[in-house]
């Protein structure tokens, strides 16, 4: 016999679980064997895991002890760097009153030491001689291409008064023989940083180039974002930049000068800790404020460079005061601890379940069962896109999920029971009580993750993790509920054990007090023992209690009705 329709689209939604499933561990096997980023144990915040601790030392110009203001503002941009490292669950904080201290989950690695090392100001200033050159400054019709490496020939006679930034008459022969001898390899020499209207010597940060800039012509503080992206006409990747309104003037007067200029004093340079972190040159006037940068850029570079630009500017200079390992803020004990707590959640959920719904406990545990695998796989894979991170908080974001979780399932079947005491068959049953069900816990799941939302937008720190993981967990539990829960009851309904409603299947008819055909007849119990005459009294009451005022009326009304026809019979 063919299954029906019904079944048939039950076993076609948990095929495409499986699927899921299956593209899911696909994808973090991917993470960990083609990038070897990912991992197959969730990654571990700062308070169970330990870290790296980097003590930032702050500076001013004047050597004067810096404000709080500006030690909360540098701690801020600190922490947008690290965030967009894609390091989750870093701590940062400011300390004495001169100190900023980073601590980092793990092992920190070269890329993010740069990100938070690199603490002098962004500066913007113009070529004045190069050695060497591969990117180019682009306007936004994005047409423009890299230049060719320039003559690095310093052949000409400065006169005494420089009228702007990339005005030869910068070059004295103690600036060019200085340049000349440079060693980009020296990083003591690269460290000493002139002032702000004087010219700098300075290389990029793999020593292939080494550039004579001239003063400080723009800051960090004047670009108001960075975004890398592709470009529609290439598909090359770029930096997208966008000044603001006194940014856009200068950086419009700046290329107008450089436009048209011989290399390499056509280049504008980007200057981050004393490094040039991108010198591309000027390929148009651009008034608007809204120039890319191009080249031979990926992905990755791009992305870096953007967040350089975006969150360069800090208000302070700072030096590494010390870089060491710390240990967990709670350590494995606590984890531990939660774990085990976890379990016994889960425990006794599951003897409830099995207590209230006889078999069908097992269908709430087999659900809790897949919906820990599919969060465990998400959590792992969460770690190598987002770098998230499993806190404590976490930990308990993922417990108390647990009941919110059982939830569900009691909803649907006591809906389902309502339906049998009402006289339905059990696959009717099952059907009408999730249409009756599933609205209930949409509006019920809608809630937590609005309180999930507010919660992780507006709270501490150190409660986002809680936030985050009760939102994804109500996510999966809405998921599951849809596409496992009932297409598993729309199977077993229609199985000899549950659709003949077995005493122990938890959808017994008798058992749960139906005890009549519809809401106003009551169905003839057999009362051939004892045993059978308690159960059917015990089935009576239980459905007598179920059933409204108005219901007990009419039911009354009949079965007088239907004693009156019978002695008019008998007479």
């Amino acid at each position: 016999m063919a299954p029906s329709s019904p079944t048939r689209r039950a076993w076609q939604v948990l095929l495409g679980l499986l699927i899921v499933t299956v593209g899911l561990f696909g994808i973090n096997a991917w993470g960990v064997y083609g990038f070897e980023k990912s991992s197959w144990a969730p990654e571990l915040a700062l308070d169970l895991q330990g870290g790296t601790q980097i003590i930032l030392g702050a500076q001013t110009e004047d050597g004067a002890a810096p404000t709080q203001e500006q030690l909360d503002q540098a701690a801020a941009i600190i922490r947008q760097r690290v965030d967009a490292s894609g390091v989750g669950e870093s701590d940062i904080a400011t300390e004495g009153g001169r100190n900023i201290v980073v601590q980092i989950p793990g092992k920190a690695d070269e890329e993010t030491r740069q990100r938070i090392e690199a603490s002098a100001k962004l500066e913007l200033r113009s070529v004045i001689a190069a050695t060497d050159a591969a990117t180019s400054f682009v306007g936004e019709d994005g047409q423009q291409t890299a230049f060719p490496a320039p003559d690095p020939s310093l052949e000409s006679t400065p006169t005494p008064a420089p009228t702007d930034g990339s005005d030869l008459a910068w070059i004295t022969p103690h600036l060019e023989a200085e340049f000349l001898h440079f060693d980009c390899a020296d990083q003591s020499a690269r460290l000493e940083s002139p002032p702000a209207d004087q010219p700098l010597i300075a290389c990029d940060p793999d020593n292939q180039v080494r550039y004579l800039l001239g003063p400080v012509e723009l800051d960090g503080g004047a670009i108001d974002d960075a975004q890398s992206g592709r470009e529609q006409q290439t598909g090359r990747w770029v930096v997208n930049l966008r000044f603001n309104a006194d940014g856009a003037k200068k950086f419009g007067e700046v290329s107008q000068r450089l436009y048209g200029a011989q290399s390499p004093r056509d280049q504008f340079a980007f200057v981050l800790d004393g490094d040039v972190i991108s010198a591309p040159a000027m390929q148009g006037v651009i008034m608007d404020g809204k120039p890319s940068i191009s080249g031979t850029f990926t992905q990755e570079t791009a992305t870096t460079l953007a967040d350089q630009l975006r969150y360069g500017a800090l208000p302070l200079n700072f030096n590494v005061q010390s870089s060491q390992t710390v240990t967990a803020t709670l350590g494995a004990q606590q984890l531990q601890i939660g774990l085990i707590t976890g379990l016994i959640g889960l425990a006794l959920v599951a003897v409830y379940a099995l207590l209230s719904y006889r078999a069908l406990g097992f269908v709430i545990i087999a659900s809790l069962a897949v919906m820990g695998v599919l969060t465990y796989i998400i959590v792992c894979i969460l770690a190598w896109r987002m770098g998230f991170r499993l806190s404590l908080a976490g930990v308990a974001g993922l417990i108390v999920s647990i009941g919110f979780t059982a939830d569900s399932f009691i909803v649907y079947f006591e809906r389902i029971r309502d339906e049998l005491r009402d006289g339905k068959s059990i696959t009717a049953s099952v059907e009408d009580g999730w249409d009756r069900a599933k609205r209930t816990i949409y509006i019920s799941k809608s809630i937590n993750i609005l309180a999930a939302v507010v919660l992780y937008v507006l709270a501490d720190a150190t409660v986002k993790g809680f936030a985050f993981t009760l939102g994804l967990t109500t996510l999966i539990d809405v998921f599951i509920f849809v596409i496992f829960t009932h297409p598993v009851m729309q199977i077993l309904a229609r199985t000899r054990f549950f659709g003949e409603g077995h005493p122990l299947s938890g959808m017994d008819p008798e058992a749960l007090g139906a005890v009549y055909h519809t809401r106003t007849a009551f169905r003839e119990v057999a009362t051939g023992s004892a045993g059978k005459a308690a159960r059917a009294r015990r089935s009576r009451g239980e459905a007598e209690r179920r059933q409204t005022i108005a219901e007990r009326k009419r039911a009354e009304q009949l079965l007088t009705a239907e004693r009156d026809s019978a002695r008019e019979e008998d007479a």
